[in-house]
């Protein structure tokens, strides 16, 4: 019998291939067309990124409390594979990757010292700077996880369908659509929004980790260095995608929890605590007093630029890492229930990121207010947000021991990203294989490093972003239609 020829898996790799190569090979070009696709999506569809992405959490949580909230992912005797700890550990590891660490601090003085409407180094710049940092990191986010999650969880478990994000849309194009062509080119543009979403994340990692480095041991930052972080890294994170979920993918996940908490803990202890509990306080209560405005908000004549570059640039990355961290989370969340998904995938790890942020994000600005920083040293921080956490870290006490825990954990936190996208590429380039072969890991996981190699020497962190930004805009539309597949699918139920 003649074997089916896998397009998913050589147009995908044409594609992320021809596009490395072309940043590498033809810098300008790439650098004039990025721009230009970035400014087009920016300007005339920024409406569009925050319609869907509010439309995903008011979709989520209506679906937690709705009837179909206690259907298992999964035959109805099934079980959970993974404790609910190592399930939490995987799939936070997985969503946030190494932006809790790069943001943590850099992003809270960024919005301090820029803030949208307002003058920069004030009272009222603290208060918005928390609230913008929750809203990038909050709900938001997760929820966008949740759609894909979700949706693909309940086919692959219960209704026995590939791992692959277009047996999602079986009961809205038919079998033989899904099998054909419309099929294919989901999955392709799934490897697509992935490959694109980790290299993101691995290029952002890999300039703190040289950051770091260099503020630490006094290494210098440049290109060569960064490349010898991302080889090394490499063999680490292709490693624990070979061995597997089990041996793997889990064990450096759950080491990654424990050091993200211990972390947490240490600068809490040695940070201004009451600072940080009313800094957090307060920023719940702005982050949920204006919700809607927020989720909604864009200028209709005036200025956007604030908007364009944080807000609709963060859905435009949640989006474009939705693909991977979907199938990722659906892999390891067979015997869950519709509800507890939601609870473990959207509410508790948006909690877990807000702490995150009340903490490291007050770090930094309770030194501007008490004038510790200059203004002028936090501008620097800033321009250069991959510094921020070291230069803010070093005027606390055991500035440098925590500075080396931070390192620590930001490598494991760069590894659970790659390790769990080399395994989801391996499975949509295997037709949905939950238990794909090592050689598409291996290949995967040295296609998304040289990738980040190529993006780096094309001009550093811009070109990363604008890919990402680039491969989400499709998505907007599959996960748009997801939602209404999995609403319909769900409708057949007999409860």
């Amino acid at each position: 019998m003649k074997k089916e020829k896998n397009y998913v898996f050589i147009i995908s790799l044409i594609l992320t291939g021809g596009i490395a190569l072309w940043a590498v090979a033809l810098n300008d070009s790439f650098t004039k067309a990025s721009d230009a696709v970035y400014a087009f999506l920016t300007q005339n569809f920024g409406w569009l990124y925050l319609i869907a992405m509010f439309f995903f959490v008011i979709f989520v949580i209506a679906m937690a409390f709705s009837k179909y909230g206690k259907v298992k992912l999964g035959a109805d005797d099934s079980k959970p594979e993974y404790s609910t700890v190592s399930w939490f550990a995987m799939l936070f590891g997985a969503g946030m990757g190494v932006g809790l660490v790069f943001w943590g601090i850099s992003e809270p003085i960024s919005h301090y010292i820029n803030p949208m409407g307002m003058e920069g180094g004030t009272e009222a710049a603290a208060d918005f700077a928390m609230r913008s940092s929750f809203m990038h990191w909050g709900i938001h986010p997760w929820a966008n996880y949740a759609i894909i999650g979700l949706a693909l969880a309940y086919f692959q478990f219960r209704k026995n369908k590939p791992g692959l994000v277009s047996s999602i849309f079986e009961p809205l194009i038919g079998e033989k659509r899904v099998q054909g062509f419309w099929g294919k080119l989901i999955d392709v543009l799934a490897v697509f929004a992935t490959v694109a979403g980790v290299t993101t994340s691995l290029g952002l990692g890999v300039l703190q980790i040289n950051s770091g480095l260099n503020y630490l041991f006094g290494i210098p930052t440049n290109l060569v260095i960064q490349i010898i972080i991302i080889v090394v890294i490499s063999i680490i994170y292709i490693w624990s995608a070979v061995a597997g979920i089990e041996k793997g993918i889990k064990l450096v996940s759950d080491a990654n929890l424990y050091i993200a908490l211990a972390l947490m803990i240490l600068v809490f202890l040695v940070g201004p605590k009451i600072e940080i509990f009313n800094s957090f306080t307060n920023g719940l209560g702005e982050y949920l007093g204006n919700f809607i405005p927020d989720s909604l908000g864009i200028n209709s004549y005036g200025d956007n630029s604030w908007i364009e570059g944080w807000r609709v640039f963060y859905w435009a990355w949640w989006i474009a890492w939705a693909p991977f961290v979907g199938v990722f989370i659906a892999r390891i969340s067979k015997g869950r229930t519709i509800r507890e998904f939601i609870a473990g995938v959207v509410v508790a790890p948006s909690l877990g990121s807000l702490v995150w942020f009340g903490i490291f994000g007050t770090l930094g600005i309770n030194l501007g207010e008490k004038g510790i920083l200059s203004l002028e040293t936090l501008k620097e921080v800033a321009a250069v947000p991959e510094t921020g956490l070291f230069v803010v870290m070093r005027e606390y006490p055991f500035g440098t021991i925590l500075s080396v825990i931070a390192m620590v954990l930001l490598c494991t936190f760069f590894i659970t990203s790659a390790n769990s996208g080399t395994f989801v590429l391996s499975m949509l380039s295997s037709k949905g294989d939950l238990n794909p072969p090592n050689s598409k890991k291996v290949l995967w996981g040295i296609v998304q490093s040289v990738m980040a190699i190529g993006l780096l020497i094309a001009g550093g962190l811009k070109p990363l972003q604008i890919i990402s930004i680039a491969a989400a805009f499709p998505f907007i539309f599959i996960m748009l239609f997801a939602s209404a597949s999995l609403l319909k699918a769900l409708k057949q139920e007999k409860l």
